[in-house]
C-alpha cells in the first residue's frame, strides 16, 4: 500500500530552446529541490543565450488537453506560472485554477527575456492582471516587468515599495518586487503582502549581496519555480521565498565561472541538489477530487 507522495509541482511556461529560462529551467529547479516537476508548455521558442529568434504560441485548446492530463491523474501542490503570450492562453490558465481549485499558485508575468526581447503582446497584459492576479499566492515581477505592469520606470531601491503598494492595488494578494536591475553592490527586494479585512499592507525588505556573472539567463523563472517548491512542502510564503532566493544566490555563485554559449549564460541549478522529498499520502489534499 502507498504510504507517500512526491510535492508536485506544475510549470506553466514557454520552452526554452536553449535551456537556460523557461520549462527547463523550471523542471531543473524542481529536481534539485526535491519535488517532482510536471509541464503544461504555452509556446516554443528558438532561443539561445544570444537572444530570442523566434516564437511559436500552442493552441489554446492544446494547453488545455496538457493540464487537463496532467491534473486529472497525478495533482498538484504547487503551480508556477511563466510566459502566457496571448490572452486566450490566459484565460486557459484561469479556467484550469478554478476548475481544479490549484492551490499554492506563483505568478511571474514573464514579458521581457534577459537578452531585452520582448515575449508577451501588449493586449496580453490586461487580461494577465484582470484573471490572474487575484488568482495567485504571489506575483514576482522584475523592475522591466513592474514597469510595463505600472507604466512608469523604477529609478532607485525607493521606488521599489511604493511599487509594489500599486501592485496590490492591481489585484495581486502579495508581490515579490525583484530589484536586480538596479545598480549597487547589493540587492533589494520587496516583498508585500495585503493585509487582510482591509488591514495595511505589510512590506519585507530583502537584501543580499550583488553577485557578479554574465550568467543570468533564467533568474526569474528559477526564482519563482524555487517560491513554488517551498509552497509545495507547507512553507508560508515568507519562509518559501527566503529559501528561494538562497537557493538562486548560491546557483548563481557556483554558476559564475562557468562558459555556456556566447551570451548570458545560465544559472548553475545542480549545485547542491536534494534527494526527492517525501509527504505523506495526500498531505496536502492537492486534486481536486479530494
Amino acid at each position: 500500500m502507498f504510504e507517500h507522495e512526491y510535492p508536485r509541482v506544475l510549470s506553466i511556461a514557454g520552452s526554452d530552446s536553449g535551456g537556460g529560462a523557461g520549462i527547463q529551467a523550471d523542471l531543473k529547479t524542481f529536481s534539485a529541490l526535491g519535488c517532482y516537476g510536471m509541464t503544461a508548455i504555452t509556446a516554443l521558442t528558438a532561443q539561445n543565450t544570444r537572444g530570442v529568434r523566434g516564437i511559436h504560441g500552442v493552441p489554446p485548446a492544446f494547453l488545455k488537453a496538457q493540464l487537463q492530463a496532467v491534473i486529472e491523474d497525478i495533482g498538484v501542490h504547487a503551480v508556477k506560472i511563466g510566459m502566457l503570450h496571448a490572452p486566450e492562453i490566459v484565460d486557459v490558465v484561469a479556467w484550469a485554477i478554478d476548475e481544479y481549485r490549484l492551490p499554492n499558485v506563483v505568478l511571474d508575468p514573464v514579458m521581457v527575456a534577459t537578452s531585452g526581447d520582448r515575449l508577451i503582446a501588449q493586449e496580453t497584459v490586461q487580461g494577465l492582471v484582470r484573471e490572474l492576479f487575484p488568482r495567485a499566492v504571489v506575483v514576482t515581477p522584475n523592475l522591466d516587468e513592474a514597469a510595463l505592469l505600472l507604466g512608469r520606470e523604477l529609478p532607485g531601491v525607493e521606488a521599489l515599495a511604493p511599487a509594489a503598494a500599486d501592485l496590490l492595488a492591481l489585484g495581486a494578494r502579495a508581490v515579490l518586487l525583484k530589484g536586480g536591475h538596479l545598480p549597487g553592490e547589493e540587492v533589494v527586494d520587496v516583498l508585500a503582502q495585503a493585509g487582510d479585512g482591509g488591514a495595511a499592507p505589510a512590506f519585507e525588505r530583502l537584501h543580499a549581496r550583488r553577485i557578479a556573472s554574465a550568467n543570468i539567463h533564467g533568474t526569474g523563472c528559477t526564482l519563482s519555480s524555487a517560491i513554488a517548491c517551498g509552497l509545495a512542502v507547507g512553507l508560508d510564503l515568507s519562509q518559501a521565498v527566503a529559501q528561494a532566493r538562497r537557493y538562486v544566490l548560491q546557483a548563481l555563485a557556483s554558476g559564475a565561472g562557468v562558459r555556456t554559449g556566447q551570451g548570458h549564460g545560465p544559472l548553475n541549478h545542480g549545485h547542491a541538489p536534494l534527494p526527492a522529498r517525501l509527504l505523506p499520502l495526500a498531505a496536502l489534499s492537492p486534486r481536486a477530487d479530494a
